[in-house]
C-alpha cells in the first residue's frame, strides 16, 4: 500500500509539474494577475481606513487602484524601452571607458606589452558587439509587453468577479453553519496571503526609492532603471539580492572607469540590501513570512526551472500562499509546520 501511495504520488507530481510547464503562457500570467489582486485589494482595505476615503463605496477604490496599477505598467514598459534605447547608444562610450581601464591597468603591472594579454583583450572586451544584443533584447521586450497585458486584462476581471462572489458563495453552500465556517476560513486564508504580498512589496518600494537616492547621490547613470531592478528582484530571496547589485556595480565601473568607484557602489548596496534583509524586513513581515531557508532554495530551484526568470520571481509569494492555506486545514497543518522556520505558524 505504501509504494502504491508513493507511485501515486510521483506520477500526479511528474503530471503536475508538466503541466505547470507546458501551461506557461496561460498560467503565468493568470498567477500573476491573482498575486496582482491580492496587493491591490490588501491596499483597498488600507485606504478605506483613511478620514478622506472612509465614506468611499469599494468599487470606486478597487477602479481607481486598478487604474493606476493598468497606468503604472504602461508607463514602466515604456520607460524601460526608453532607457534600453539610451544604454545602447551609451555602450560604445562604456567599452572606451573599459579599455581604458583594462590599458591602465596593464601598465600598472607592466604587462602592456605582452602578446597574451593582447590576445587576452581581444578575446573579451573587443568582442563586445552591441549590436547583436538588439534583436534578442526587443524580442524580450515584446514577450514582457504582451505579458503584461494579460496581466491587466485577467486583474480586471478577476476584480469584477469579486464583487459576486459572496453571492455565489451563498447560493453554492446552503447550509448556514457549513456557510459561516467556509466563509470565515477563506476570509483568513485572503487575509494573510494579501497581507504578505502587500508588505512584501512595500518592502521592496522602499528598498527601490532607498537604492534610487544612493545611485543618484553616487552619480549613477540610469540610476531609476537600476533602482526598479533592485526592487523587482528582491522578490527572489538570497540570488536576487546579489544579481541586482551586480548591474549598477558593472555600470559604475564602465561609467567612471575606476575600481574605486565601482567599489563604492558595491559596499552601499550592500550595506542597504543587508539593513533591508536583516532588520526592516523582519520587524515588517512578523509571522506573514516563515518560511524555511531550505524550502525557499527548493521552491527558488523548482520555479525557475519551470518558468524561468518569472518563476523565480513568483516562487517565494506562492510557495508562502501555499504554506499559509495548508496552515489553515487541520489535515495539512503538520505538513506546513514542516515547512516554516520554527514551526510557529
Amino acid at each position: 500500500m505504501k509504494l502504491s501511495t508513493f507511485t501515486y504520488v510521483t506520477v500526479l507530481a511528474v503530471m503536475l509539474g508538466w503541466l505547470l510547464w507546458i501551461g506557461k503562457p496561460v498560467l503565468l500570467p493568470v498567477l500573476a494577475a491573482v498575486i496582482a489582486i491580492y496587493v491591490l485589494s490588501e491596499a483597498t482595505t488600507s485606504l478605506a481606513k483613511l478620514p478622506v476615503l472612509r465614506h468611499a463605496p469599494g468599487w470606486l477604490l478597487r477602479l481607481i487602484l486598478l487604474t493606476g496599477f493598468s497606468v503604472a505598467l504602461f508607463v514602466l514598459g515604456l520607460f524601460i524601452t526608453n532607457s534600453l534605447a539610451r544604454v545602447l547608444e551609451a555602450m560604445p562610450r562604456y567599452e572606451d571607458n573599459l579599455d581604458a581601464l583594462v590599458a591602465r591597468y596593464a601598465v600598472t603591472f607592466g604587462i602592456e606589452g605582452e602578446p597574451t594579454w593582447l590576445a587576452v583583450q581581444n578575446a573579451t572586451i573587443n568582442q563586445i558587439n552591441t549590436a547583436e544584443w538588439i534583436p534578442t533584447i526587443l524580442s524580450n521586450l515584446r514577450g514582457f509587453g504582451s505579458t503584461f497585458f494579460f496581466i491587466v486584462l485577467y486583474a480586471s476581471f478577476l476584480f469584477a468577479e469579486r464583487t459576486q462572489f459572496a453571492n455565489k458563495f451563498s447560493l453554492a453552500i446552503r447550509d448556514a453553519t457549513q456557510h459561516e465556517q467556509a466563509l470565515a476560513l477563506i476570509t483568513r486564508i485572503n487575509d494573510r496571503i494579501g497581507t504578505y504580498l502587500l508588505v512584501k512589496t512595500m518592502i521592496n518600494i522602499i528598498l527601490g526609492l532607498l537604492s534610487y537616492a544612493v545611485l543618484l547621490a553616487i552619480g549613477i547613470e540610469f540610476a531609476l532603471v537600476w533602482a526598479i531592478l533592485i526592487g523587482v528582484l528582491n522578490y527572489i530571496p538570497y540570488v536576487g539580492s546579489l544579481i541586482a547589485v551586480i548591474f549598477p556595480v558593472l555600470l559604475s565601473l564602465a561609467q567612471f572607469g575606476t575600481l574605486s568607484m565601482a567599489a563604492t557602489t558595491l559596499v552601499t548596496l550592500t550595506i542597504l540590501q543587508t539593513f533591508v534583509a536583516s532588520y526592516l524586513e523582519p520587524r515588517m513581515m512578523g509571522r506573514t513570512f516563515n518560511l524555511s531557508p531550505l524550502v525557499v532554495l527548493l521552491a527558488l530551484a523548482f520555479w525557475t526551472a519551470l518558468w524561468g526568470l518569472p518563476g523565480a520571481l513568483l516562487a517565494v509569494p506562492l510557495t508562502s500562499s501555499f504554506v499559509i492555506v495548508l496552515a489553515e486545514f487541520r489535515s495539512t497543518r503538520p505538513l506546513a509546520i514542516m515547512l516554516s522556520v520554527n514551526g510557529k505558524l
